[in-house]
């Protein structure tokens, strides 16, 4: 059973996500981010869900939507914010950007733009976790669009012949890119390929977080146990589009309102009040969390952008 302090945090953290991604949006659209960026606006309940379900020493591997990953695992968003605004203080010293974050502490591999190209390195990880026999799970996440490549098919069944601790999580948020899901697959349930390689697949509800945290805990310790991956099949949906330069045009208005109405945020704060949590309990911490991005900015703003010779020393050997 999950505390009201630990539900409390979970409803934190998903809020940092949100006011995050808000934050980089509107620093993009002044001018101060430059590139592009995949917001995580609408699926916190993925990323805080699963990543809850973690020791602090698990490991993740993340994707080129990566900013709740991160944050879910413990990340500082202060580094994050100097990252995405190419500032020496970032996690990778201004020069990697959003899709190249990682947090070696925190159990953070990194975040790839490379779609399905995580799902190897995360095997990869928990092959070494197995021989070294030190108990750690390795959470790998990935998007719908990732499981039609062949890094996924090759990954999963060397996951599922040596019965390695990795939890592979697909993030299906209906789309890749632009291409629904239902066209892209013959099967209703991704969680269906599962049974391809002789092992558990669960379809859960991406925007309830409490849903996720459990599905993501059994997979989890099943894992721990020895008794090889589990693929999880995380229904959610995206607010926005692709990245910053997707219009969404090709959504219809009427889905998008729908889930939208289903706000992973808007509903645990439902749930949290039924559960007797005060009204001003979670103002505070909604406050708190408007507090933190607003700092993150500042630090941000106020640090250094990267010197060139450690920019080269970053690129060349």
């Amino acid at each position: 059973m999950l505390t009201q302090d630990v539900k409390l945090k979970m409803y934190f953290t998903m809020l940092l996500i949100r006011r995050f991604e808000e934050k980089a949006e509107e620093l993009y659209t002044a001018g101060k981010i430059w590139g592009t960026f995949h917001l995580y606006i609408g699926e916190e309940a993925a990323a805080t869900g699963a990543c809850f379900a973690l020791h602090p020493d698990d490991y993740i591997t993340s994707t080129h939507r990566g900013h709740g990953h991160c944050i879910a695992k413990g990340a500082d968003v202060k580094r994050m914010m100097a990252e995405l605004m190419a500032r020496a203080t970032g996690y990778c010293y201004g020069l990697g950007g959003s899709m190249h974050i990682a947090d070696l502490e925190k159990g953070n591999l990194g975040a790839t733009g490379i779609v399905g190209s995580a799902i190897p390195i995360a095997v990869g990880a928990a092959l070494a976790c197995k021989l070294m026999k030190n108990g750690r799970v390795v959470l790998c996440f990935f998007g719908d669009g990732a499981v039609n490549t062949g890094a996924f098919h090759e990954a999963v069944n060397m996951a599922a012949i040596f019965h390695l601790p990795v939890v592979l999580l697909c993030e299906n948020n209906q789309y890749a890119m632009s291409f629904p899901v239902h066209k892209a697959l013959a099967i209703p349930d991704i969680a269906e390929r599962a049974k391809g390689y002789g092992i558990p697949g669960v379809t859960v509800d991406g925007m309830d977080v409490l849903a996720v945290y459990e599905a993501t805990r059994e997979a989890v310790e099943r894992a721990r146990r020895g008794e090889g991956p589990t693929l999880l099949e995380v229904r959610t949906y995206r607010f926005r589009g692709h990245s910053k330069s997707d219009k969404g045009v090709y959504r219809p208005k009427e889905e998008v309102k729908m889930w939208m109405e289903r706000c992973p945020i808007k509903r645990f704060r439902e749930f949290l009040l039924r559960e007797g949590i005060l009204e001003e309990t979670l103002v505070a911490l909604e406050k708190q969390a408007e507090a933190e991005i607003e700092e993150a900015v500042r630090f941000a703003e106020e640090s250094p952008e990267p010197d060139l010779e450690e920019a080269r020393r970053m690129v060349y050997a």
